[in-house]
């Protein structure tokens, strides 16, 4: 079986809301999404997708993805999409770095070797059943009561777990959004702080030592250096995730004590194949983990939801559905989807999610 094709389409997908993280120094309103569908000479085709979060949550943006895959395409044809590990390392030699372009390609790749396999991804990736997992809502940034607002409507929702975006130059101000969600956090939901990287390791120490809260805190600062600074000096658990890209983060983070978890996102960290990896060493180090993707349609939240579910309970935190921040719909009734606070993988072969070409438009490129 050969790569015959690859087909990119872009997607402009509007938020139903304005989202605002770091802090609130980051706003978005919409997303630049790329489908990706590989087809074979066997006349199976794969699907992925690469959404990052904006242009400016990180070192990714929509026009740089679509180039990396038309730099990678010419290597990529010919090639038998049933082995990933050999596709990314195809990948990594053609292009060094921008693992997020790589992403969508390597999702594809998994969906074709799950169909020829009949088996779906979630059995490939280690799971023993289609686990449902845990969904968290995601608040953006604002006042006390407009956060805990947001809270209550997600709890409408069935979530349980929440991810309240806080961050910035005022310990005034996060100290009392944190105080204020902790105490009228309903009983048996929880929370993770998400800083997004917003505050200088002062000021996470000074906010972290002034509050009784000791949940989950994400991110603090901007690099690894500065978070295993805070993580020394303050009690919560901290979870990392922009700054850990390579293994040699991880490998990093975990030698120097920076963390108790981190965000595992098949976007950021080059697909499933990459992902899998870094899942495979949090489990053998004992890190609790939010398995996930950075953004996207219900194609890419099912991609990252069949390797959360494939990834030991005890190690899994809850994982982010980005489609529920959408105000549109490119994969209607497809995928892992919110139910009660859960979210299931499918179990067809494969990646379970396949977009109908007519509702894309027109492809923006084709490589053959």
């Amino acid at each position: 079986m050969k790569i015959s094709r690859l087909t990119l389409w872009r997607l402009d997908l509007p938020l139903a809301q304005p989202y605002w993280l770091s802090g609130g120094r980051l706003r978005f309103d919409r997303l630049d999404s790329t489908i990706l569908r590989i087809d074979t000479d066997a006349g199976v085709s794969g699907w992925g997708e690469g959404c990052p979060w904006g242009a400016s949550y990180l070192p990714a943006h929509g026009p740089g993805l679509r180039a990396g895959i038309e730099t990678l395409a010419p290597a990529l044809l010919g090639q038998d999409p049933r082995s990933p590990d050999h596709i990314c390392a195809l990948m990594d030699r053609q292009l060094p770095g921008h693992p997020y372009a790589k992403s969508p390609v390597d999702i594809a790749c998994w969906d074709i070797l799950g169909q020829v396999a009949g088996l779906p991804l979630w059995q490939l990736l280690g799971g023993t059943a289609p686990e449902p997992v845990q969904v968290n809502s995601s608040i953006s940034t604002g006042t006390p009561d407009e956060m805990i607002a947001r809270i209550e409507a997600s709890a409408a929702k069935g979530y349980r777990v929440h991810s309240a975006k806080i961050g910035g130059s005022d310990p005034a101000t996060d100290i009392a959004r944190i105080e204020a969600i902790s105490a009228a956090l309903a009983h048996g939901h929880r929370v993770t702080f998400d800083v997004n990287r917003a505050w200088t390791p002062g000021v996470a120490v000074e906010v972290l030592n002034s509050t009784a809260s000791r949940d989950w805190v994400e991110q603090p600062c901007e690099t690894l250096d500065q978070c295993v600074h805070v993580a020394a000096r303050v009690a919560n658990p901290i979870l990392l995730d922009e700054c850990m890209t390579t293994m040699a983060d991880h490998l990093d983070a975990w030698r120097r004590g920076a963390c108790e978890g981190v965000k595992v996102k098949p976007g950021r960290l080059g697909g499933l194949t990459r992902a899998r990896q870094i899942r495979d060493f949090g489990v053998s180090v004992g890190w609790q983990m939010h398995v996930e993707d950075v953004g996207g349609s219900a194609l890419a939240d099912t991609a990252a939801l069949h390797l959360a579910a494939s990834t030991p309970e005890v190690h899994r935190l809850a994982s982010w559905l980005g489609h529920d921040h959408l105000a549109t719909d490119p994969v209607p009734g497809q995928g892992a989807r919110n139910e009660g606070g859960f979210a299931t993988p499918p179990s067809a072969p494969g990646l379970g999610v396949a977009p109908d070409p007519s509702s894309l438009g027109d492809p923006i490129a084709v490589y053959e």
